[in-house]
Formats: structure tokens, C-alpha cells, sequence
């Protein structure tokens, strides 16, 4: 359940959300960023991203099930391609504009060992 804030300037439905939780994940962006050079094959990610392609199938599909992504199909391949590349572009350097006015120095590598030490704190 969403919590509701009486003056809260919009109102948040749960699809909202699913945008945002695929575009977390960093092996989900950096997908995007090699498709943001065009249309690839499945087989192409697995092999430029070095991961099974049982992984890369998965977050494609949450990709696809979120509209970042479409997928054709050609026989038995899947093409997959950024569904609207100028809005992502747009909502990525969005959320650097956020960063930056809020005076936040982040970097990937610090979230990641923040939250692996979070965790061995717990």
C-alpha cells in the first residue's frame, strides 16, 4: 500500500512505479545504454554483456513489461529496442539535474558499498 500525503502536489498510482524499479537495477541500464546504439539480438547482449542468457532474458522482460523496451520478432530471434529513446534520455538526465541540485556526489560503486555495509551491520 502507498501511503497518501494530503498536500501532496500528485498522486502516485502503483504503475508508476515499475519504471522506476527497472531502471534501479545497474545491469537493466547498462542494457539500456547498449540498446540506446540501436536494435540488438538477445544473443548479442548475452555475449556483449558477458552474462547467461537466462539473465538477461529476465531483465528484459521486465524492461519489455515496463514500456522501456519492444521486441520483434524474426523468425526465431528477438530484436529488442528502446520503445521511446528520447524520453528515457530525457528522464535520465533528469534524475542527474535531481542529483546535482540536491548537492548529492553518488556514484555507483559508493551505493554499492554503503549497502553492502549496511548489510553486514545488520
Amino acid at each position: 500500500m502507498i501511503p497518501v500525503v494530503d498536500n501532496a502536489p500528485f498522486e502516485v498510482a502503483d504503475g508508476h512505479a515499475a519504471p522506476f524499479h527497472a531502471l534501479s537495477e545497474p545491469t537493466r541500464l547498462a542494457l539500456l545504454q547498449h540498446l540506446s546504439t540501436g536494435e540488438h539480438r538477445v544473443r548479442g547482449l548475452v555475449e556483449h554483456m558477458h552474462l547467461a542468457q537466462s539473465t538477461v532474458s529476465k531483465h528484459l522482460a521486465c524492461l519489455r513489461d515496463c514500456g522501456l523496451v519492444t521486441v520483434r520478432t524474426e523468425g526465431r530471434a528477438s530484436w529488442f529496442a528502446l520503445a521511446d529513446p528520447a524520453r528515457l534520455t530525457d528522464l535520465l538526465e533528469t534524475a542527474e539535474t535531481l542529483l546535482a541540485a540536491s548537492g548529492a556526489s553518488l556514484s555507483l560503486k559508493a551505493h554499492r558499498d554503503h549497502a553492502e555495509l549496511e548489510e553486514g551491520e545488520l
